[in-house]
C-alpha cells in the first residue's frame, strides 16, 4: 500500500463525518474497543481541531494576533462540555470526587449531610463545633521538665529625661552608651533598650546613685563587686567598633529623651543566660530578652511609688571608672539585692505598725480641770515692747470663760428630767 503524506493533525482527532478514503477499508480490522475510543475522541476533540486549524489559517494569512485572540474563549467553551462528559471517562472519574460527595455515574449526585445537618446532632453553635479543626493532642512533658515561673513585667517605668547642664547631658549619654555597647552590643534593639531601661530604673531607685554615670560605675573602685562587669574586667581598654557604638548611642539618646521600654517594667537586675547568680531565685523574674534574663525587686522595694524619676537633677561625675581604693577587696554589702529587698520590707512593716499604734492622748482626768495640771514651761523671753504691754499675760487666755468645774446650767446634763411612768 502506498505511504500517505503526514496529516496536519492526528487522524484520530478528525471528525467522524470526514472519513479518510484510503483508510476506510481498515476499520473492519481495528478492534472494537479501539474503534470506540476513536469515536469518543472524534466526538470530544473534533470541534477543537477544526477551530485550531481555522486559527492557524487566520494567523498565516497575515491577520493581527489580536484578531485571533477571540478564538481562545471559544476553545474554552468547547473544552467545558468535554470535561463535563464524566460518564465517558469511565473509572477515572473517581479521581475528581470532592469531599464526601458520592458521585453516581449517569444519575444524580448524592451528598452526605454534615453532622450538624442530621437529626439529633444539631445544637446551638453546632456548625462551628463540627467545622472547627481538632485540637492537637498535647505532648507529654519530658523527664526533668520544670516551670521557669510566671513572668510578669508589672507596671512600666515613668519617663526619665536628662537634665542639668550640657556637660551633664553629655556625660550621661556617654555612660549610658558605654553600658549598652559593652553589655549588649550584639543584642537586637529590644535587648539594648532593655539594658538602658535597667540603668534608668536604678537612677530612679533610692538605693542607687542619682546619676547615670554613678549607677554605671558603682562598685568599680573595688577589685570585685562592680555592678556592671565591663567597668572592672578590662573591657574598656578595647577600642569600640564605630558602627556598633553609633547604634548603642542612638538607643541611649532615645532613652535619655524619655523613651520607656515597657517589657522590662521596673527591672533593676539582669544576667546572661550562661550564668545563674545567687539572687536570681529570690527576685521577681520578668522575662528573657535576647541573651539576658531580667528581674525586679519584690515587695515595697519594687513598688512603683518607690521609684522617683524627679530625683535626677544632673551633677554627673566623670564618665570613667573611679580610681581603685586600697583595701576594698570584697563587694559592698549594702549593694546586695537581697539585703536591699529585706531592708525595704522591714521599713515598710515598721511604718505600718507605727500607723496602727494608738495615738497618745490627754487622759480624761485632765479634761475640765480634774486631776493634776499639766507641767508648766518657762515663759519665753519677749521683746521690751511686748513686756511693756503685759508680756506673757497677753497669751495666757485670761479673758476666756471660767474653766474650773461645770457651770450650774449644765450640771444636770445627761440626767432624766422625769422618768417615764413615774
Amino acid at each position: 500500500m502506498t505511504d500517505l503524506p503526514p496529516a496536519p493533525f492526528p487522524l484520530d482527532a478528525l471528525p467522524s463525518d470526514q472519513p479518510v478514503p484510503a483508510l476506510a477499508g481498515l476499520r473492519r480490522r481495528v478492534p472494537v474497543a479501539r474503534q470506540d475510543r476513536r469515536e469518543r475522541l472524534r466526538a470530544t476533540f473534533g470541534p477543537v481541531a477544526r477551530l485550531w486549524h481555522a486559527a492557524r489559517r487566520r494567523i498565516r494569512s497575515g491577520l493581527r494576533i489580536a484578531r485571533a485572540r477571540p478564538v481562545l474563549p471559544v476553545l474554552a467553551l468547547c473544552a467545558v462540555p468535554a470535561l463535563a462528559a464524566a460518564q465517558a471517562w469511565g473509572p477515572d472519574m473517581a479521581l475528581f470526587r470532592i469531599g464526601n460527595a458520592v458521585g453516581v455515574i449517569g444519575g444524580e449526585t448524592a451528598i452526605e449531610p454534615m453532622p450538624f445537618e442530621q437529626a439529633g446532632q444539631s445544637f446551638p453553635g453546632s456548625a462551628f463545633y463540627y467545622l472547627a479543626p481538632d485540637a492537637a493532642a498535647g505532648q507529654p512533658l519530658a523527664d526533668g521538665a520544670h516551670w521557669e515561673g510566671d513572668s510578669f513585667a508589672g507596671p512600666a517605668a515613668r519617663a526619665l529625661r536628662a537634665g542639668g547642664t550640657a556637660l551633664d547631658r553629655t556625660r550621661a549619654l556617654t555612660c549610658l552608651t558605654q553600658a549598652i555597647y559593652y553589655e549588649a552590643a550584639s543584642e537586637p534593639d529590644a535587648g539594648q533598650r532593655a539594658v538602658a531601661q535597667v540603668v534608668l530604673n536604678r537612677v530612679a531607685h533610692p538605693a542607687y546613685p542619682k546619676t547615670v554615670c554613678g549607677v554605671v560605675y558603682q562598685g568599680a573602685e573595688r577589685t570585685t563587686g562592680c555592678q556592671f562587669t565591663f567597668t572592672c574586667d578590662g573591657a574598656l581598654a578595647r577600642v569600640p567598633n564605630r558602627l556598633f557604638w553609633q547604634r548603642a548611642e542612638t538607643v541611649a539618646r532615645a532613652a535619655l529623651a524619655g523613651f520607656v521600654y515597657a517589657p522590662v517594667g521596673l527591672s533593676t537586675h539582669y544576667h546572661t543566660i550562661a550564668v545563674h547568680p545567687y539572687w536570681a531565685d529570690s527576685l521577681s523574674y520578668v522575662g528573657t530578652i535576647g541573651a539576658h534574663r531580667f528581674y525586679r525587686f519584690g515587695g515595697p522595694a519594687g513598688a512603683p511609688a518607690t521609684f522617683n524619676v524627679a530625683a535626677y537633677r544632673g551633677g554627673e561625675p566623670v564618665a570613667a571608672p573611679p580610681p581603685r581604693a586600697a583595701g576594698l577587696t570584697s563587694p559592698d554589702a549594702a549593694l546586695d539585692p537581697l539585703a536591699i529587698e529585706r531592708a525595704y520590707a522591714q521599713g515598710y512593716n515598721a511604718a505600718q505598725a507605727a500607723a496602727l499604734a494608738p495615738v497618745n492622748t490627754v487622759p480624761m482626768s485632765r479634761i475640765g480641770g480634774f486631776g493634776a495640771p499639766p507641767a508648766n514651761h518657762p515663759a519665753p523671753a519677749y521683746a521690751p515692747a511686748l513686756q511693756a504691754r503685759g508680756g506673757d499675760a497677753l497669751y495666757t487666755a485670761q479673758t476666756l470663760p471660767e474653766g474650773q468645774g461645770v457651770r450650774p446650767e449644765y450640771a444636770g446634763s445627761g440626767q432624766w428630767i422625769a422618768r417615764p411612768g413615774s
